[in-house]
Protein backbone atom coordinates (compact mmCIF):
# COMPACT_ATOMS: atom_id res chain seq x y z
CA UNK A 1 0.00 0.00 0.00
CA UNK A 2 1.54 3.43 -1.25
CA UNK A 3 1.93 5.77 1.73
CA UNK A 4 -0.01 9.39 0.76
CA UNK A 5 3.30 12.09 0.58
CA UNK A 6 3.04 15.41 2.56
CA UNK A 7 3.72 18.10 0.58
CA UNK A 8 5.35 20.76 3.06
CA UNK A 9 7.92 21.93 0.08
CA UNK A 10 5.06 23.94 -2.00
CA UNK A 11 3.91 26.62 0.79
CA UNK A 12 0.48 24.78 0.07
CA UNK A 13 -2.71 24.60 2.44
CA UNK A 14 -3.23 21.76 4.10
CA UNK A 15 -6.22 22.69 6.19
CA UNK A 16 -9.94 22.76 4.48
CA UNK A 17 -11.16 25.89 3.16
CA UNK A 18 -13.91 27.84 5.15
CA UNK A 19 -17.29 26.92 5.26
CA UNK A 20 -18.28 29.91 3.43
CA UNK A 21 -15.87 29.27 0.31
CA UNK A 22 -17.87 25.56 0.87
CA UNK A 23 -20.87 27.61 0.42
CA UNK A 24 -20.00 29.21 -2.05
CA UNK A 25 -19.19 26.40 -4.32
CA UNK A 26 -22.12 24.56 -3.16
CA UNK A 27 -24.64 26.98 -3.87
CA UNK A 28 -23.10 28.50 -7.08
CA UNK A 29 -25.64 28.97 -9.86
CA UNK A 30 -24.59 26.75 -12.50
CA UNK A 31 -26.21 28.98 -15.13
CA UNK A 32 -24.05 31.78 -14.16
CA UNK A 33 -21.47 30.06 -16.26
CA UNK A 34 -23.66 30.36 -19.93
CA UNK A 35 -23.10 33.82 -20.27
CA UNK A 36 -20.59 36.87 -20.19
CA UNK A 37 -20.12 38.62 -16.83
CA UNK A 38 -22.85 41.55 -17.00
CA UNK A 39 -20.88 44.11 -14.96
CA UNK A 40 -18.07 44.72 -17.36
CA UNK A 41 -20.68 46.73 -19.34
CA UNK A 42 -20.79 48.98 -16.77
CA UNK A 43 -17.22 49.80 -16.70
CA UNK A 44 -16.18 47.13 -13.95
CA UNK A 45 -14.15 44.31 -14.05
CA UNK A 46 -15.52 41.87 -11.79
CA UNK A 47 -17.53 41.94 -8.57
CA UNK A 48 -14.45 40.53 -6.87
CA UNK A 49 -13.05 43.79 -8.09
CA UNK A 50 -15.99 45.85 -7.26
CA UNK A 51 -15.86 43.95 -3.33
CA UNK A 52 -11.90 44.91 -3.29
CA UNK A 53 -12.79 47.87 -3.55
CA UNK A 54 -15.14 48.84 -1.09
CA UNK A 55 -12.72 46.56 1.55
CA UNK A 56 -9.87 48.37 1.05
CA UNK A 57 -11.45 51.69 0.02
CA UNK A 58 -9.33 51.43 -3.48
CA UNK A 59 -10.88 53.13 -6.21
CA UNK A 60 -11.97 50.03 -9.02
CA UNK A 61 -10.21 51.11 -11.54
CA UNK A 62 -6.94 50.97 -9.75
CA UNK A 63 -7.54 47.08 -8.93
CA UNK A 64 -5.53 44.47 -10.86
CA UNK A 65 -7.12 41.34 -11.18
CA UNK A 66 -5.07 37.88 -12.33
CA UNK A 67 -4.56 34.18 -12.93
CA UNK A 68 -3.04 34.34 -9.19
CA UNK A 69 -0.36 36.95 -8.02
CA UNK A 70 2.26 35.14 -10.30
CA UNK A 71 0.06 36.44 -13.46
CA UNK A 72 0.35 39.70 -12.56
CA UNK A 73 3.77 39.90 -11.79
CA UNK A 74 4.64 38.59 -15.18
CA UNK A 75 2.28 40.92 -16.90
CA UNK A 76 3.71 43.77 -14.63
CA UNK A 77 7.58 42.61 -15.76
CA UNK A 78 6.66 41.89 -19.15
CA UNK A 79 4.76 45.34 -19.29
CA UNK A 80 7.29 47.44 -17.74
CA UNK A 81 10.75 45.75 -19.51
CA UNK A 82 9.59 46.33 -22.92
CA UNK A 83 8.48 50.23 -22.70
CA UNK A 84 9.86 52.46 -25.52
CA UNK A 85 12.44 53.99 -23.18
CA UNK A 86 14.41 50.54 -23.60
CA UNK A 87 15.44 50.31 -19.86
CA UNK A 88 15.29 46.42 -19.03
CA UNK A 89 16.85 46.12 -15.58
CA UNK A 90 15.24 44.63 -12.76
CA UNK A 91 16.30 44.61 -9.02
CA UNK A 92 15.28 41.43 -7.08
CA UNK A 93 16.36 40.56 -3.56
CA UNK A 94 19.63 38.16 -3.60
CA UNK A 95 17.50 35.47 -1.74
CA UNK A 96 13.86 35.16 -3.65
CA UNK A 97 11.77 33.07 -5.87
CA UNK A 98 13.22 31.82 -8.83
CA UNK A 99 10.34 33.00 -11.05
CA UNK A 100 10.98 36.37 -10.46
CA UNK A 101 14.29 36.50 -12.71
CA UNK A 102 12.70 33.78 -15.10
CA UNK A 103 9.71 36.39 -16.45
CA UNK A 104 12.14 38.53 -16.67
CA UNK A 105 14.50 36.54 -18.76
CA UNK A 106 11.59 36.16 -21.10
CA UNK A 107 11.38 39.71 -22.85
CA UNK A 108 15.35 39.78 -22.44
CA UNK A 109 15.48 41.52 -19.46
CA UNK A 110 18.31 42.51 -17.29
CA UNK A 111 18.03 41.33 -13.79
CA UNK A 112 20.33 42.06 -10.62
CA UNK A 113 19.70 41.03 -7.30
CA UNK A 114 20.28 43.50 -4.47
CA UNK A 115 21.82 43.05 -0.44
CA UNK A 116 20.15 40.77 1.63
CA UNK A 117 21.72 39.89 4.63
CA UNK A 118 21.47 37.64 7.95
CA UNK A 119 20.46 38.95 11.47
CA UNK A 120 20.77 37.19 14.86
CA UNK A 121 17.50 35.05 14.03
CA UNK A 122 16.02 36.54 10.69
CA UNK A 123 16.80 38.20 6.89
CA UNK A 124 16.58 41.59 6.09
CA UNK A 125 17.24 44.08 3.27
CA UNK A 126 20.00 45.87 3.17
CA UNK A 127 19.05 49.64 2.88
CA UNK A 128 21.99 51.20 2.46
CA UNK A 129 23.28 48.87 -0.24
CA UNK A 130 20.27 49.08 -2.22
CA UNK A 131 19.92 52.45 -2.10
CA UNK A 132 23.61 52.88 -3.77
CA UNK A 133 21.92 49.67 -6.75
CA UNK A 134 19.10 52.04 -7.48
CA UNK A 135 21.54 55.00 -7.82
CA UNK A 136 23.76 53.23 -10.15
CA UNK A 137 21.77 51.20 -11.94
CA UNK A 138 18.24 53.54 -12.28
CA UNK A 139 16.72 50.17 -12.42
CA UNK A 140 13.11 50.44 -14.54
CA UNK A 141 11.52 47.78 -11.74
CA UNK A 142 12.25 47.69 -8.27
CA UNK A 143 10.57 44.12 -7.27
CA UNK A 144 10.27 43.99 -3.32
CA UNK A 145 9.15 40.88 -1.63
CA UNK A 146 7.33 41.39 1.44
CA UNK A 147 7.43 38.77 3.07
CA UNK A 148 9.91 37.53 1.44
CA UNK A 149 10.57 33.35 -0.22
CA UNK A 150 12.36 31.96 1.27
CA UNK A 151 14.03 34.09 4.14
CA UNK A 152 10.24 34.64 5.70
CA UNK A 153 11.40 38.36 6.22
CA UNK A 154 8.97 41.54 5.59
CA UNK A 155 8.59 45.19 5.67
CA UNK A 156 6.60 47.36 7.71
CA UNK A 157 4.86 50.02 6.12
CA UNK A 158 7.16 52.71 7.05
CA UNK A 159 10.12 50.57 5.85
CA UNK A 160 8.23 49.81 2.47
CA UNK A 161 7.36 53.61 1.95
CA UNK A 162 11.50 54.38 2.75
CA UNK A 163 12.10 52.33 0.11
CA UNK A 164 9.76 54.04 -2.53
CA UNK A 165 11.18 57.25 -1.71
CA UNK A 166 14.45 55.65 -2.56
CA UNK A 167 13.65 55.13 -6.27
CA UNK A 168 13.24 57.91 -8.97
CA UNK A 169 9.54 58.29 -10.02
CA UNK A 170 9.97 56.38 -13.61
CA UNK A 171 10.88 53.15 -11.62
CA UNK A 172 8.16 50.95 -11.00
CA UNK A 173 8.07 49.48 -7.22
CA UNK A 174 6.72 46.21 -7.61
CA UNK A 175 5.55 44.83 -4.40
CA UNK A 176 5.05 40.88 -4.03
CA UNK A 177 2.22 40.57 -0.78
CA UNK A 178 1.64 36.84 -1.47
CA UNK A 179 2.26 35.98 2.81
CA UNK A 180 1.40 39.72 3.64
CA UNK A 181 -2.05 39.13 5.39
CA UNK A 182 -0.26 36.54 8.12
CA UNK A 183 1.90 39.30 9.20
CA UNK A 184 -0.78 41.53 10.08
CA UNK A 185 -4.58 41.93 9.45
CA UNK A 186 -4.53 45.95 9.02
CA UNK A 187 -4.62 46.69 5.01
CA UNK A 188 -4.95 50.61 5.78
CA UNK A 189 -1.12 51.19 4.46
CA UNK A 190 -1.86 49.46 1.00
CA UNK A 191 -4.41 53.16 0.41
CA UNK A 192 -1.54 55.40 1.38
CA UNK A 193 1.11 53.73 -0.75
CA UNK A 194 -1.53 53.86 -3.61
CA UNK A 195 -3.16 57.38 -3.62
CA UNK A 196 -0.03 58.67 -2.60
CA UNK A 197 2.89 57.64 -5.21
CA UNK A 198 1.73 56.62 -8.81
CA UNK A 199 4.60 54.01 -9.59
CA UNK A 200 3.59 51.35 -7.01
CA UNK A 201 2.04 48.37 -8.21
CA UNK A 202 0.68 45.85 -4.90
CA UNK A 203 -0.19 41.58 -5.63
CA UNK A 204 -1.43 39.85 -3.42
CA UNK A 205 -3.67 36.62 -3.74
CA UNK A 206 -5.56 33.65 -2.45
CA UNK A 207 -3.15 30.57 -2.49
CA UNK A 208 -1.36 31.22 0.66
CA UNK A 209 -3.30 32.61 3.55
CA UNK A 210 -7.06 32.20 2.39
CA UNK A 211 -5.00 28.96 1.25
CA UNK A 212 -6.77 28.29 -2.15
CA UNK A 213 -3.86 27.79 -4.55
CA UNK A 214 -6.12 25.53 -6.77
CA UNK A 215 -8.86 28.45 -7.49
CA UNK A 216 -5.46 30.49 -9.20
CA UNK A 217 -7.16 34.21 -8.13
CA UNK A 218 -4.75 36.81 -7.38
CA UNK A 219 -5.13 40.44 -7.10
CA UNK A 220 -3.63 43.50 -6.56
CA UNK A 221 -3.66 47.73 -6.64
CA UNK A 222 -1.52 50.06 -8.62
CA UNK A 223 -1.05 53.62 -8.35
CA UNK A 224 -2.21 56.52 -10.57
CA UNK A 225 -1.17 58.23 -13.26
CA UNK A 226 -0.93 57.50 -17.61
CA UNK A 227 1.04 54.87 -17.43
CA UNK A 228 -0.44 52.89 -14.70
CA UNK A 229 -3.31 53.34 -16.54
CA UNK A 230 -1.89 51.90 -19.71
CA UNK A 231 -1.11 48.76 -17.71
CA UNK A 232 -4.35 48.56 -16.17
CA UNK A 233 -5.88 48.37 -19.32
CA UNK A 234 -3.22 45.72 -20.29
CA UNK A 235 -4.35 43.55 -17.91
CA UNK A 236 -7.59 43.76 -17.81
CA UNK A 237 -9.60 41.02 -19.71
CA UNK A 238 -12.22 42.11 -22.16
CA UNK A 239 -14.72 39.70 -21.45
CA UNK A 240 -14.75 39.54 -17.77
CA UNK A 241 -13.33 37.05 -15.08
CA UNK A 242 -14.23 33.45 -14.15
CA UNK A 243 -17.78 33.52 -12.47
CA UNK A 244 -17.02 30.68 -9.94
CA UNK A 245 -13.88 31.98 -8.93
CA UNK A 246 -15.17 35.50 -8.17
CA UNK A 247 -17.83 34.41 -5.89
CA UNK A 248 -15.48 31.96 -4.20
CA UNK A 249 -12.79 34.50 -3.98
CA UNK A 250 -15.25 37.17 -1.87
CA UNK A 251 -16.27 33.93 0.17
CA UNK A 252 -12.67 33.35 1.22
CA UNK A 253 -12.06 37.01 1.92
CA UNK A 254 -15.29 36.99 4.32
CA UNK A 255 -13.95 34.21 6.19
CA UNK A 256 -11.29 36.04 7.85
CA UNK A 257 -11.77 34.31 11.77
CA UNK A 258 -11.61 30.67 10.31
CA UNK A 259 -7.91 31.54 8.13
CA UNK A 260 -6.81 33.76 11.39
CA UNK A 261 -7.45 30.45 13.86
CA UNK A 262 -5.85 28.64 10.86
CA UNK A 263 -3.02 31.20 11.56
CA UNK A 264 -2.53 30.48 15.06
CA UNK A 265 -2.18 26.96 14.75
CA UNK A 266 0.79 28.01 12.56
CA UNK A 267 2.11 29.99 15.15
CA UNK A 268 2.21 27.35 17.53
CA UNK A 269 4.80 26.13 14.85
CA UNK A 270 6.92 28.52 14.58
CA UNK A 271 7.81 28.22 18.65
CA UNK A 272 7.94 24.55 18.48
CA UNK A 273 10.28 24.43 15.77
CA UNK A 274 12.13 27.25 17.35
CA UNK A 275 12.46 25.95 21.26
CA UNK A 276 13.19 22.10 19.65
CA UNK A 277 14.96 22.81 16.83
CA UNK A 278 16.75 26.01 17.61
CA UNK A 279 18.52 24.77 20.52
CA UNK A 280 20.31 21.63 18.44
CA UNK A 281 24.17 22.18 18.08
CA UNK A 282 24.52 23.28 14.16
CA UNK A 283 20.76 24.17 13.56
CA UNK A 284 19.37 27.88 13.29
CA UNK A 285 15.70 28.43 13.06
CA UNK A 286 14.93 32.48 11.51
CA UNK A 287 12.26 34.33 12.21
CA UNK A 288 8.96 34.15 9.87
CA UNK A 289 6.33 35.87 8.54
CA UNK A 290 4.74 33.62 6.32
CA UNK A 291 3.42 29.94 6.13
CA UNK A 292 6.76 28.43 6.20
CA UNK A 293 10.19 28.31 8.05
CA UNK A 294 13.78 28.34 7.26
CA UNK A 295 15.65 26.32 8.98
CA UNK A 296 19.82 25.83 8.82
CA UNK A 297 21.36 22.45 9.89
CA UNK A 298 24.88 21.12 9.86
CA UNK A 299 25.74 20.37 5.99
CA UNK A 300 27.09 17.47 6.84
CA UNK A 301 22.96 15.69 7.65
CA UNK A 302 21.99 16.66 4.43
CA UNK A 303 21.65 13.46 3.05
CA UNK A 304 20.71 11.83 6.39
CA UNK A 305 17.87 14.65 6.18
CA UNK A 306 16.72 13.72 2.96
CA UNK A 307 16.73 9.89 3.41
CA UNK A 308 15.00 9.97 6.64
CA UNK A 309 12.07 12.81 4.94
CA UNK A 310 11.72 10.75 1.80
CA UNK A 311 11.18 7.37 4.43
CA UNK A 312 8.28 9.15 6.26
CA UNK A 313 7.12 10.20 2.89
CA UNK A 314 7.53 14.02 4.03
CA UNK A 315 8.46 16.30 1.29
CA UNK A 316 10.46 19.22 2.86
CA UNK A 317 12.31 21.98 0.16
CA UNK A 318 15.70 21.64 0.45
CA UNK A 319 17.33 24.60 -0.76
CA UNK A 320 20.61 24.42 -2.90
CA UNK A 321 21.44 28.21 -3.76
CA UNK A 322 24.92 29.49 -3.01
CA UNK A 323 25.24 30.65 0.71
CA UNK A 324 21.35 29.15 1.39
CA UNK A 325 22.73 25.45 0.40
CA UNK A 326 22.58 24.58 4.05
CA UNK A 327 19.02 25.18 4.65
CA UNK A 328 15.84 23.86 4.40
CA UNK A 329 12.58 25.48 4.29
CA UNK A 330 9.33 23.68 5.83
CA UNK A 331 5.39 24.40 5.23
CA UNK A 332 3.74 25.09 8.34
CA UNK A 333 1.30 22.62 8.50
CA UNK A 334 -1.60 20.62 10.94
CA UNK A 335 -0.12 20.21 14.40
CA UNK A 336 0.60 16.82 13.57
CA UNK A 337 2.35 17.06 10.36
CA UNK A 338 4.52 19.87 12.41
CA UNK A 339 5.06 17.56 15.15
CA UNK A 340 6.18 14.77 12.29
CA UNK A 341 8.66 17.17 10.80
CA UNK A 342 10.40 17.91 14.42
CA UNK A 343 10.71 14.48 15.01
CA UNK A 344 12.35 13.71 12.09
CA UNK A 345 14.58 16.42 12.44
CA UNK A 346 15.52 15.52 16.36
CA UNK A 347 16.03 11.74 15.61
CA UNK A 348 18.50 12.69 12.79
CA UNK A 349 20.57 15.46 14.57
CA UNK A 350 20.81 12.94 17.93
CA UNK A 351 22.34 10.09 15.77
Amino acid sequence: MQTELNYLDRNEFNFEPSQEVKDAIRNFDLNKLCFYTRIYDEGKKSIFSVFLSDKYGIDEKQVLLGYGAEDLLKMAVHFFLTAADGNKTMLIPKFSWWYYKSIADEVEGRTLQYPVYETEDSFAYDMDGLKQMIDNEHPKILLVASPNNPTGNGLTPAELETLVNMVPQDTIVLVDEAYASFVTADTSYVKALVEKYPNVIICRTLSKFYGLPGLRLGFGFIGKGQLMERFAKYANKYLGYDRLSEEVGIAALQSEDHYRQIAKVMDEARDMYTNEIGTLPGFKVYKSMANFILIKYPLPLKEALQAAFAGESYKVKFMNEPDINSHMRITLGRKEQNRKVADVILKIARQ
